[in-house]
């Protein structure tokens, strides 16, 4: 099976660690070559069936990377006699040669989320949200197979096209991210004693400003006990607010912005948390929720969807836009030491309902399925997705 991999828009954090995995995780199968077109930044596995192809021209630029994507990708594909184009990026720019089919994912939730636009301002990047969301649309429909991450995200497009095939394969988690009974060193920019943690980069649709403004109607002894750490970039204009938020509202010391932390170094962060915050209300499949459950720490997630089809019914909810409600849900695990600990063994158990290896392994299988035709025009009906 010849499969010509378009990457080339995976340039930050989740994209590339879906490549990572997937193709970390091949199957044993003597006829698999895989030609990966993807960022320098991301490092390919050491593999004999896969190699790394590399356009003649920058594709940095989306206008530059569409154009090659017209006019240099169907050439290749030819060239490679490729059985299968895989765009896991979302979209489809390319007219395939015949006997070359096409599969897509659906990764990003933003163009979708009529909250989340309406939160970033007019102008390009507004502009931008509407032509992706109507590509997206039109680069699904003429797809062959089209991965859903999430059943959420599934009926959210399935009620606004229609799809050739459809699969829902959830996202796993990174052996590295459960923690539980491993002896990591605590990393030196954490607070000592303990914290709660939320990692996230900075964005309005992420409610750190909301999450700091809850974390403030603690007791001020409930603060200093247990201090609110941030990690995440902070280019977006919702820092300001929240380092605005820390130094009028909230015990002294006790909300600390760490900034970005490289990926590797995250699981002992992890580990060392008392409990885990996340407050995003725009998501497919949220990764980071994931590798909180992994922790086995308690986990306190918004209770937009989503985020309940993978945390399940019995860890601890709040809304992401009521800054009373986060302050009880907070309460509620930091007052409560026997519910804590039952919440922190519920996310352990859901956690183990993800794993890179099963969903690297289902992923080949429906893309061989595709290639020879097998399920062509056979619907995968998609099961209700689990509320809390």
């Amino acid at each position: 099976m010849r499969v010509v991999v378009n990457a080339l828009s995976a340039r930050l954090g989740g994209g590339q660690t879906y490549l990572k995995n997937l193709l970390s995780h091949l199957p044993a199968a003597d006829d698999l070559d895989v030609l990966v077109f993807a960022p320098e930044s991301l490092a390919l596995p050491q593999d004999a069936r896969i190699r790394r192809g590399k356009p003649r021209w920058p594709t940095s630029n989306p206008l530059l990377r569409s154009i090659w994507e017209r006019l240099a990708l169907p050439g290749i594909l030819r060239r490679e006699r490729a059985d299968l184009l895989f765009c896991p990026g979302g979209l489809i720019s390319t007219r395939p040669p015949p006997g070359c089919r096409t599969a897509t994912m659906f990764r990003n939730m933003t163009p979708f989320d009529t909250r989340a636009r309406a939160s970033v301002p007019l102008g390009l990047q507004r502009i931008r949200l509407w032509m992706l969301e109507h590509l997206m649309l039109e680069s699904m429909a003429k797809a062959d197979l089209t991965i859903f991450i999430s059943e959420f995200a599934r009926g959210v497009i399935e009620c606004r096209v229609t799809l050739r095939q459809a699969r829902t394969i959830p996202h796993g988690i990174s052996p590295a991210f459960r923690t539980v009974g491993r002896p990591l060193a605590r990393p030196a920019k954490l607070p000592p004693g303990d914290c709660l943690l939320y990692v996230s980069k900075f964005d309005s649709y992420k409610h750190q400003l909301e999450v700091v403004h809850g974390f403030s109607m603690l007791p001020r002894e409930l603060q200093r006990r247990h201090p609110l750490v941030l990690i995440g970039e902070m280019d977006h204009a919702s820092a300001r607010l929240v380092l605005a938020a820390r130094d009028g509202q909230c015990e002294p010391g006790t909300v600390h912005l760490l900034g970005p932390i490289p990926y590797a170094e995250l699981p002992a962060f992890y580990a060392h948390a008392s409990a885990f915050v996340f407050a995003s209300s725009c998501e497919n499949c949220p990764n980071i929720l994931l590798e909180a459950l992994g922790s086995g720490r308690p986990v306190l997630s918004s209770n937009v969807m989503p985020m309940p089809e993978f945390g399940g019914p019995s860890i601890e909810y709040f809304s992401p836009f009521d800054p009373a409600d986060i302050a009880r849900a907070l309460r509620r695990v930091l007052d409560d030491p026997v519910h804590a600990r039952a919440v922190g063994a519920a996310a352990l158990q859901e956690s183990l309902r993800y794993d890179w290896a099963t969903s690297a392994a289902r992923t080949w299988a429906e893309l061989r399925l595709l290639v020879r035709g097998d399920h062509l025009g056979a619907a995968e009906p998609a099961p209700s997705a689990r509320t809390s």
